[in-house]
């Protein structure tokens, strides 16, 4: 007759659960104690919380530079095949405010001050700010700008290695999404002209006055 579960568990040979040393408990709660203003930033983050905060800011400035270009292409689109483009445009700044959002707050935890200043975005944003003279020239610039920030969050996230999984999983959620921007775009893009100004295709912008 089979032993009650609870006995068998009594005889398997598993070792029990590994428990911390009295010694890292003390150390531990030692750490916790100290600095309390430095809140979810602990003695065990290691040395490169300044390196991971100037990372941070030059994503958030890139994603803020995203956030203006494609409003102003979503605004500025006119002609027959605008309507879809500017749609997907306006989705696209909205989930760049998201993810400059999401990159503020991860820089307050750490420590640091987000940096929205506009006289200085540029100067610390990957990507650039292009306005386009066509529907065409206005996907092609954002799909540039989206491919600069798949290669530039790819670094980032190798640069973090094994260190701060809260912000790598962040970092690969933003990702994510530059990745199926960019891939929407493409698709955009081969059913536009190629030359400005093509006959018959209307993807000139609205000036402004």
């Amino acid at each position: 007759m089979k032993a009650p579960l609870a006995k068998r568990a009594l005889t398997t040979d598993q070792p029990a659960p590994a428990e911390a040393a009295p010694a890292d408990l003390e150390r531990l709660r030692t750490q916790a104690r100290e600095h309390l203003a430095d809140g979810a930033v602990t003695a065990g983050y290691g040395d490169k919380r300044p390196q991971v905060l100037a990372l941070l800011d030059a994503a958030l400035a890139t994603e803020l530079v995203c956030v203006l270009r494609y409003r102003r292409h979503h605004f500025m689109a006119r002609g027959a095949q605008a309507k879809a483009v500017a749609d997907e445009f306006l989705v696209h700044s909205v989930q760049e405010q998201q993810h400059a959002d999401w990159l503020a707050e991860r820089i307050a935890q750490l420590g640091g001050a987000p940096d929205f200043a506009p006289d200085s975005l540029l100067r610390r944003s990957h990507a650039q700010y292009v306005e386009g003279t066509t529907l065409a020239d206005m996907v092609r610039e954002n799909l540039v700008a989206e491919r600069i920030a798949i290669d530039s969050y790819r670094s980032f996230i190798a640069v973090l290695e094994g260190n701060d999984p809260t912000t790598r999983r962040l970092l690969e959620t933003i990702l994510a999404t530059e990745e199926e921007h960019a891939d929407e775009l493409a698709a955009l893009l081969e059913g536009l002209p190629v030359a400005s100004g093509e006959k018959g295709q209307h993807t000139s912008v609205r000036t402004p006055g």
